[in-house]
């Protein structure tokens, strides 16, 4: 397994919604939508473009013709809106707008010595 490749656990939970593979039609057959999507993680998680997709991945356009596809059939929002449903937690962040603190932790100024 690669660094940008989904685990087997992953790819279960989305491989129902991808549409079914194709069958080859003649000429070189088509590969496997997990390989594909795999690809299309390397290029949105590096942010390369679609050009310099390395030769392990193969031609870039096949992936990118792929790609648009599915955007155009609404295959990303399915998958969106399924994995987002369940939280992972896999990171949590808290962001410090949320936090509030006693006005006495926070510095504020105050009490009878400030007011002379």
């Amino acid at each position: 397994m690669r660094r940008y490749e989904i685990r087997d656990d992953q790819w279960e939970k989305i491989k129902d919604l991808l549409p079914p593979e194709r069958k080859p039609q003649g000429g070189r057959p088509p590969k496997d939508h997990r390989y594909m999507l795999n690809t299309m993680l390397w290029i949105a998680r590096t942010g390369a473009p679609w050009r310099d997709l390395p030769k392990y991945y193969g031609s870039w356009s096949s992936v990118y013709s792929r790609f648009c596809r599915w955007k155009i059939a609404g295959i990303w929002d399915k998958i969106l809106a399924h994995v987002s449903t369940e939280p992972d937690w896999e990171s949590v962040m808290i962001d410090a707008t949320i936090v509030r603190v006693h006005q006495h932790a926070a510095g504020a100024k105050g009490g009878a010595s400030s007011k002379q």
